[in-house]
């Protein structure tokens, strides 16, 4: 998968097996128009438009636009993060984060939350195997405290 599919699946909340799955096949949704609204999301950030101008352009409400908006924002912070450890950590916090903005009340929403951190796991693994690496290449990284983060 390229860049722009990566950002496209954070977006639409997609495994990247799952989305890669879907490549290739005839499927317009996955082949053109979701890497579209990222070549859109883009242009908008770089050209600073406003909500009505990237609505009228994504063909959403404002709404919707605002939640892609926020969702890319979050995709390229995840996405175009140099380190693979960096980058499962920032999608964990994501989801931790979420789970939290929700509520994590029951063991229906703990298990929810569960989830989301083993499709963090399975994307970190889908991409070390795409670039020919191992976990354990990582395991230093994955392992740092808070306080070794900032250095």
């Amino acid at each position: 998968m390229n860049r722009k599919q990566l950002i496209a699946a954070e977006i639409y909340r997609y495994s990247y097996a799952n989305y890669a799955d879907h490549l290739g096949i005839g499927n317009v949704r996955f082949d053109k128009l979701m890497p579209q609204d990222v070549v859109i999301l883009e242009q908008a950030v770089n050209e600073g438009w406003d909500k009505a101008k990237l609505a009228n352009a994504l063909d959403r409400d404002e709404e919707q636009t605002a939640i892609l908006m926020e969702n890319y924002q979050h995709a390229i912070d995840v996405i175009d993060t140099p380190d693979r450890a960096e980058s499962f950590r920032r999608r964990v916090r994501y989801s931790v984060k979420y789970a939290l903005s929700e509520g994590l009340k029951t063991d229906e929403d703990i298990e929810k939350l569960v989830m989301q951190l083993c499709y963090c796991a399975a994307d970190l693994a889908y991409l070390l195997d795409l670039e020919e690496e191992k976990l354990s290449d990582y395991s230093k990284e994955l392992r740092k405290e808070v306080g070794d983060l900032e250095n």
